[in-house]
Order: structure tokens, then sequence, then C-alpha cells
């Protein structure tokens, strides 16, 4: 490997080679590291509850990882301009989502796609082309020193409130909201001048009563359930799964309230109080402080690209969004949020969630192994070799 001959061919294989160590170099292995004892767990969790649904889970963790290999090695640097057509493409989708979409459960989420019979859901397409978005317009507009003014403010507001409008009325207000979470959280850490901030809160907390009166009824029921005395019978089956886990959790079979049947949903949705049922108290601390490991690490990647606004904000968005899916799941099992039908990534069974964060984790680490300039040309190839 290390002889390399002095023509031309020689030149190219010694320039491949190099090409290829320096992506191996600046590949983030830990961050691929943190997410097998998740994806672990999974598998394990949903095992134990259904056969046939650990069988869709090994698909769906096959095809994650085939995504995550196709984005990674998509040259995002060099198609930056195609980021606001991606934009826009899946803004369409959500505007036809209006207008042809399916219904299902009294939501109107979903688009069927010709000829095959499958259907898709344009909000989850969009996570990973609107935290590509923010990253573009920070990219082309640096915040100055002092933060961005009230007219970049309204700029970055219009590419926030409209997903967030749109989604709204199929009602998905759970995604539209983590959308609005990851949209101005990313400008809380990329620099907004702290006045704006203050003139938010204060309209917010005016418009408090206006807002929850135009909510639909199933989401004022959630927040109704969530603050009445006794809470829903979902949350009822997972609190006493949690607390019959105590320390160190029970056997498999002696963990009766999701192998009886009790506990609801317990392979997505609450499959955190599963966990607690099975390894206890210290098994859901530990699977926790992975999480928290997790999010830093991807905070950490942002805060040292400095002047790299793309890798920069597409750190942010996914820490983001871990942030409020893991938090928001583990509170509504205990109690302690509404539930409103958030997966805990990467341990939740289900295709649309995995593989959204693969495609977001590939983009990322493209971002990060091509950041010094050896980036795609028509000169190279990517070899693993």
């Amino acid at each position: 490997m290390k002889h390399y001959s002095s023509n031309s061919h020689g030149r190219s294989r010694k320039h491949i080679w190099m090409f290829d160590r320096r992506i191996v170099t600046h590949f983030d292995f830990f961050l691929i590291l943190l997410i097998l004892p998740l994806i672990f767990v999974s598998l394990m969790l949903v095992k134990e509850i259904s056969p046939a649904l650990f069988k869709k889970e090994l698909f769906y963790i096959g095809l994650g990882f085939i995504v995550f290999f196709i984005f990674f090695l998509i040259p995002w640097r060099s198609l930056r301009w195609m980021i606001p057509i991606f934009y826009w493409a899946t803004i369409l989708l959500l505007i036809s989502v209006d207008i042809f979409g399916i219904s299902k459960l009294g939501a109107q989420r979903w688009l069927q796609v010709p000829l095959v019979g499958l259907t898709i859901q344009p909000s989850e397409l969009f996570k990973p082309a609107f935290i590509l978005m923010m990253g573009y317009l920070v990219q082309e507009n640096p915040p100055p020193k002092e933060g961005y003014g009230i007219k970049e403010f309204f700029k970055f507001s219009f590419y926030i409130l409209l997903p967030f409008i749109l989604i709204s009325k199929e009602p998905d207000l759970g995604t539209a909201t983590v959308l609005l979470i990851i949209g101005y959280g990313i400008l809380f850490l990329v620099g907004v001048n702290w006045r704006i901030w203050v003139s938010i809160l204060t309209v917010l907390t005016i418009s408090a009563p206006f807002l929850y009166s135009n909510m639909h009824d199933y989401q004022k029921k959630r927040i109704h359930d969530f603050l009445a005395e006794k809470p829903s019978y979902h949350v009822q089956q997972s609190i006493i799964a949690i607390g019959s886990g105590g320390m160190t959790g029970k056997p498999k079979e002696e963990a009766t309230q999701t192998q009886l049947k009790f506990l609801p949903i317990a392979s997505s949705d609450f499959i955190f109080a599963y966990l607690v049922e099975r390894f206890g108290f210290l098994g859901a601390a530990g699977l926790i402080l992975v999480y928290i490991l997790l999010i830093l690490h991807i905070l950490s990647l942002g805060i040292h690209a400095r002047g790299d606004y793309l890798i920069q904000v597409t750190a942010y968005g996914i820490a983001f969004l871990l942030f409020v899916y893991t938090s928001v799941n583990i509170l509504m099992t205990i109690g302690l949020a509404p539930v409103v039908g958030v997966p805990l990534p990467f341990v939740s069974h289900g295709g649309s969630s995995f593989i959204n964060f693969m495609v977001l984790f590939g983009i990322l680490e493209n971002l990060i192994a091509f950041r010094f300039n050896f980036l795609y040309n028509s000169g190279s190839k990517v070899t693993f070799l």
C-alpha cells in the first residue's frame, strides 16, 4: 500500500489512497458507536414483545444503514444549490396533502404513491429538508456579532412558520411544534438579538388563550388528560409498568404489564415503560445516559465547527430533534407530558423515525468528512480499499 510507481497510474492510485485516508480520518465513528447500544436495546425489547415485529425491525435497521451510506456519499457541499429545491419540493408535498391526502385515524397526513400502493408522510420527509435549508440560509447570511436583527429574523421565520402552518392543518400539531422548536432553537444558538426573544415571549404569553381556543378537540383532550388528577388509561398502565420494575427490573416472564398486554403500544410509543419494567431504574438511567452523551456529542460537533454553518446548523438541528423526541417520549410515559405519539429515537419500533435520523446522520457525517476541500471532483473516486 505504501509503494507507488511514478507513472500517471501510480499517481492516480496514490491520490485515491490519500483521498480515502482523509475520509476515514475525519469520519466521526464515535457518533455511530453511540447509537449501537440503542439499536441493540430496541432489537432485544421488540423481539421479546413480538417476533413478527422483530423481523420488520431488522429490515428497517438494514434499510436505515443503506440510506445512511447513500446520503453520506452525496456531495452536499458541491450540490448546495439544490437545498432550496429540496425544501420547496417537500413544501409542495405538504400542500398536496391538503388536496390529495389520505385520512387515517381522523388526520389527513399521508399521500398515496401511484402504482405501488404505498403511502408516505411528507411531514417526515420534510425534517431533513428543513434542517438543511436552515443551514443553507445561515451559511448564505452569517450572523453579525450582535446577532440577527428584526429583518433577518422575519426572513428565517417565514421558512419556519410556513411548514408549521401546513403541518398543523393536517392536523399534526406534535410534528409542527417539533419543527418550530428546532427552527427557533437553531436561531437561538446561532445568534439573534436578545430584544427579539423578549418580544416573542411577551407575544406568546398574551396570545396563549387565543392559541388554545383554536386547537382541535383531540388536542384539547390531551391537555385535559395531562392536567387531570387521574391520568389516562395508557399513562396509568405505563406508570404501573415503570413502578413494578424496581431498581433492577424483572425477567421477561414476570414482566406481566407487557406480556399480558396491559401496557398499550409497548413496542413503540411506550417502549420506555417496558424497558424499565425489564431492567428497572438502573436500565433507565443507563439508557438516558447514552442519550445525553449522544446529544452532547452532536452539540459539540456544531460548537467546534466555527464558521462552517452547514455543519453547525445541521448538528444543532439533529441535537434538538433528538432532545425533543427523547424528553417528550420519556416524560409522557411517566405522566409529565401529554401523550402525543412521539417515538423514542432508535428504540421505538418503526421505520420512519429511524430512517429519518439515519438520513440526517449521513448528511452530518458527509459535511464533517469532506470539510477541508478534498471534496468530490471529476478525478476522484470514493473507494474503501
